[in-house]
């Protein structure tokens, strides 16, 4: 019961977001008059999206604690019954995760977290010249956005890859969203509709962790191995 309320879940909000980049769509094709322009808007909409970044900033450098928040039906690892998976950037460290991660040294990062983290980062340094530094992209809003879209949509379509293509792709998840926000933001020039983009932005992110929730189940649900992790238990023979 519990499975099937996630996949109806998963599939509203997949369907949703989907939604969302087709109006998205429209209103870069065909962007409504409406050039409120108020003298705060974009400090406000700066603000706001800068929280985001920042917020997905920690998220991605503490993946372990983002992890027991989001993870689906996640339990604790306990007594397995043949051999003990080491949790790696709160990944196992199994042959079925080796597209999630990359090693570098000593170390063993999380590919989309990395990926994200630097996403945020070129991102926060971008809101910080349009929103607060003047800059404007007069002309080319509608293909700032086009391109925005497809980085949103290759960000859900990300487990699909593995390792460095997987990382480039969560960049790209976090940079389409904020081309997408100012892309728009210059054509309509309004805070309702920047704070419409904002939502879908946060609900895009929430969707784009559900996925990778329901790829960690995947995998762990399909692997032969005894063990009992991401809500999968497994009984050896």
């Amino acid at each position: 019961m519990a499975k099937t309320h996630y996949d109806s879940t998963l599939m509203f909000n997949t369907g949703v977001s989907a939604f969302g980049i087709f109006i998205i769509l429209i209103l870069a094709l065909d962007p409504p008059i409406i050039h409120e322009n108020f003298f705060w808007r974009k400090s406000l909409i700066g603000l706001v999206f800068s929280s985001i970044c920042i917020l997905g900033i920690f998220a991605a450098l503490f993946p372990k604690q983002c992890s027991q928040v989001f993870h689906f039906q996640r339990e604790n690892v306990k007594n397995f019954t043949s051999h003990r998976i080491n949790i790696t950037s709160h990944h196992s460290d199994c042959e079925g995760f080796s597209a999630h991660v990359i090693h570098m040294n000593s170390h063993t990062l999380c590919v989309a977290c990395t990926g994200l983290l630097l996403g945020a980062l070129a991102a926060l340094v971008g809101t910080v010249f349009y929103f607060f530094g003047g800059w404007h992209i007069e002309g080319i809003s509608s293909s700032v956005v086009l391109i925005g879209v497809i980085g949103v949509t290759l960000g859900f379509l990300q487990f699909k890859f593995g390792n460095f293509i997987r990382l480039a792709l969560n960049v790209f998840f976090v940079l389409g969203a904020f081309l997408i926000l100012v892309g728009i933001d210059e054509l309509t020039e309004s805070l309702f509709v920047d704070l419409f983009l904002v939502a879908f932005i946060v609900f895009w992110i929430l969707a784009r962790i559900q996925i990778s929730q329901w790829d960690h189940w995947r995998i762990c649900s399909s692997c032969e191995s005894p063990c009992e992790i991401f809500g999968v238990k497994k009984k050896e023979g």
